[in-house]
């Protein structure tokens, strides 16, 4: 992976989930000259087999530091990832999915900017897309520059001058395109973790809509799937 000289040296904070589009967002940053420092969350989340692919991401990117922060957010509840709430197999509908996490960008680029700017970095990489998102509120445009502006108003940094900002640069991808972008830079998609139901063993479940997506991401893109899915329909 060849890195730009647009950013060379500068220290960024990306959120790394264990997810194909976290992954991809990181090598971008790298690609982009930027030293990473990767921030992931263990929020208590139903597919906690997302963290071991964060571990694996992390030590096969090179990345400076991995923080694996735990954050229960089943204490919340409110969603299929945090609560005793079925995981929909159905397919997407017209409607925001109870795979839905409450506020769970905001909280998470909230510690990804503490830690920023303690450490003196100025640059947030987030995985968001506005395309294939099911979606999502807190995957918009207007979020992330909402969220942007929201941390230059609130951080000592910001005050002073030194502005933070928020980069998403898969916002306007779809997922075939994340996939052909993981290949192009020569990433092991394969080291990823997308499901948000699996069942016991190492396997994806191949029909939440999170599998749906990753199966038709490969598809579109007409590239290998590297997944082993539990029920490949």
């Amino acid at each position: 992976m060849t890195a730009s000289m647009s950013a060379p040296h500068k220290l960024a904070v990306v959120l790394l989930s264990g997810g194909l589009d976290s992954m991809v967002v990181a090598g971008l940053a790298l690609e982009r000259g930027f030293r990473l420092l990767a921030l992931t969350i263990d929020y208590n989340q139903r597919h906690r087999v997302e963290l071991d692919a964060a571990r694996r991401i992390a030590a096969a990117l090179g990345v400076e530091r991995q923080l694996v922060l735990p954050l229960d957010l089943r204490a919340f509840g409110g969603s299929a990832l945090t609560d005793e709430i079925n995981v929909p197999r159905a397919g997407e509908g017209d409607t925001i999915p109870v795979t839905y996490v409450p506020a769970r960008n905001t909280i998470f680029l909230s510690l990804a900017l503490g830690w920023a700017e303690a450490m003196g970095a100025r640059d947030l990489f987030i995985g968001v897309n506005a395309l294939d998102y099911s979606g999502y509120p807190d995957c918009r445009p207007d979020f992330i520059a909402g969220f942007e502006q929201l941390a230059t108003l609130a951080t000592k940094a910001g005050v002073e001058g030194e502005p933070f900002r928020v980069q998403a640069p898969l916002l306007h991808l779809g997922k075939a395109d994340i996939a052909r972008e993981a290949a192009r830079l020569g990433m092991d998609a394969g080291l990823s973790w997308s499901c948000y139901d699996p069942a016991p063993g190492p396997a994806h479940c191949g029909i939440c809509d999170s599998c749906r997506l990753r199966a038709m991401a490969f598809s579109e893109a007409a590239l290998p799937d590297p997944t082993d899915y539990a029920d490949p329909r």
